[in-house]
């Protein structure tokens, strides 16, 4: 709930799940000893690059109080499904590596298409999801590639036409970021399967 606590920290996370979300999104990034921290931009507002900074470095460093993936992991547990978007490189092994503790449903999404093909090598049982947003690709191309069952795009490309393909391929279609309740009401009546915005209670009222 980014409009009401810091994105990407325990305090939004939890008024989240108590606002009724069903799905939780974040960020993650990898730092120097190999810990997922949970952080949109790959620098901290003091400029610390999360790669290059050990974890205790980060949260010395930082006043954002930044979660670790694993901290997240344990705050949402079985009360909504967790939808884990990787930004930071060559990280996937990390990220699996904490899932594998997760109580709940979860998917990994990512601008990343070729880390989401590794993942897939690695097990294809897990639920993948590819973000885009400045144009549309051929998302059954995508999808096949990639493995991934989840299509993630920016709220203003999806069309009818769109969802209809995904759907069709067995797919999913959460758009983001929605956060005006028009567009909400506009994006049900096509028929997307989720939406991601900064506050649950547009979604609740729309």
């Amino acid at each position: 709930m980014p409009r009401l606590a810091r994105e990407n920290s325990l305090p939004s996370f939890a008024l989240a799940l108590e606002a009724g979300a069903e799905g939780i999104e974040l960020d993650v990034h990898a730092t120097r000893d190999g810990i997922a921290v949970v952080h949109h931009d790959a620098a901290l507002s003091d400029g610390t690059v999360i790669a290059e900074a050990s974890v205790a470095a980060v949260r010395s460093a930082s006043h954002e109080s930044v979660p670790t993936l694993a901290e997240v992991c344990d705050l949402v547990q079985g009360r909504a499904e967790l939808f884990v978007e990787i930004k930071g490189a060559a990280m996937e092994q990390l990220v699996l590596d904490v899932m594998r503790g997760f109580r709940g449903a979860f998917a990994i999404h990512s601008f990343d298409h070729g880390l989401l093909a590794r993942i897939h090598a690695i097990d294809p049982s897990l639920r993948l999801g590819v973000l885009f947003e400045d144009t549309a690709p051929d998302v059954r191309v995508l999808m096949n590639c990639t493995g991934a069952l989840d299509v993630w795009p920016h709220a203003p490309l999806v069309t009818r036409r769109l969802v209809d393909e995904i759907h069709a391929d067995g797919g999913r279609v959460i758009a983001w970021t929605v956060n005006a309740p028009a567009e909400v009401a506009r994006l049900a009546r096509l028929g997307v399967d989720g939406l991601c915005g900064d506050d649950v209670r547009i979604f609740a009222e729309s």
